[in-house]
């Protein structure tokens, strides 16, 4: 005999189900404000000025070899 995901599905008791998808419900949320904290930091470190020194060296890298 072959049982589906469904056919456990249906075999559990209602307030398991409620339990579970509270579960999920609360992952979701958890994992959105973890997103949301992520999308804060990353645009504070873009939005932050590039030090004069790494300037600097950027520059340097991008002079043809040879050519000061």
């Amino acid at each position: 005999m072959n049982f589906g995901v469904e056919d456990m599905i249906e075999h559990v008791p209602m307030e398991d189900k409620r339990k579970g998808a509270a579960a999920l419900d609360e992952a979701r949320l958890r994992q959105q404000a973890i997103g949301v904290k992520l999308r804060q930091m990353f645009d504070e470190v873009v939005n932050e000025p590039v030090p004069d020194e790494f300037l600097a060296i950027l520059r340097k890298a991008e002079r043809p070899a040879g050519g000061e």
